[in-house]
């Protein structure tokens, strides 16, 4: 994403943001008293555990990520600068990219058989791609922004900068339903890059360092994530927006970058150190 979508009843950025740390600090105090349940609802307070690091391309405005047979696949952003590409994780190298038009900005990306499925943020059109040659072979048409995409196996989940995830058919993009994302029974607005995994989907908070993970079959969020300790020191020089979620079904963990970042995460999602005197 380039600029905030206007989305009626949510949160703008900055008041998301505080809420987001205020409703951190509630729930942490809940799970640090109510470790094995968490009741009324309550979305469980995590934070992430750095494994080890990898070289990310800084040049790459980073909108999806993905982890395919030992390699990331990722999609980029930005007008003229917007793509997909295939590379290897420890050494940051690029072995094979395709190219988008200049006019065409880039965003969120989906894995689907041999397809590489990519939205555009305001084109109103999603790619096909094909992952062996990363060459567009078809195009396919929707309404409103786009913004992140992954797939749970049957159907591709799809957000546009609101409270809503949307869920498509993924031979032809027609909407099959959607779902309001709430925490605490309020709406969670600009959820961005996704990742399915199983029957959750874990969601990039747009301009914080929050990533959401979310019942996808009611839209509650079941965990919230604090990822704002990730880059330190001079990494966070010209850098941009935490944006990049890969799970790594192999050894269970995640891997997480940003737009513009230096280094790719590996991490684990642990619980948050409860409040003093919970």
């Amino acid at each position: 994403m380039e600029a905030a979508a206007s989305a009626g009843g949510v949160y703008t950025p900055a008041v998301q943001w505080f809420v987001s740390v205020v409703a951190l600090g509630m729930v942490a105090a809940n799970a640090g008293c109510h470790r094995q349940a968490q009741p009324h609802g309550r979305a469980e307070a995590l934070k992430v555990r750095v494994l080890a690091t990898h070289p990310h391309d800084p040049a790459a405005f980073t909108q999806g990520l993905l982890w395919f047979r030992g390699k990331l696949i990722e999609s980029t952003g930005l007008y003229a600068r917007s793509g997909v590409r295939r590379s290897d994780p420890k050494t940051g190298v690029v072995e094979l990219a395709g190219r988008l038009p200049d006019d065409v900005f880039g965003e969120g990306l989906a894995l689907v058989g041999r397809d590489l499925v990519q939205l555009t943020w305001k084109n109103g059109k999603a790619l096909y791609w094909d992952l062996m040659t990363m060459r567009v072979w078809k195009e396919v048409t929707y309404e409103g922004e786009g913004w992140g995409l992954c797939y749970d196996g049957s159907r591709l989940v799809m957000s546009d900068g609101t409270d809503t995830l949307m869920f498509r058919d993924p031979k032809d993009f027609s909407m099959l339903g959607q779902i309001q994302v709430r925490m605490h029974g309020s709406p969670v607005a600009h959820l961005n890059e996704l990742e399915c995994v199983d029957d959750e989907v874990y969601a990039n908070v747009w301009q914080t360092d929050f990533i959401a993970r979310i019942d996808a079959n009611t839209g509650t969020v079941t965990g919230w994530i604090d990822a704002s300790n990730l880059l330190q020191g001079a990494d966070r020089q010209g850098v941009d927006v935490l944006n990049g979620i890969a799970y790594v079904p192999e050894t269970k963990r995640f891997l997480l970058t940003g737009k513009n970042w230096p280094k790719i995460f590996e991490v684990e999602f642990v619980a948050a150190a409860p409040k003093a005197g919970s």
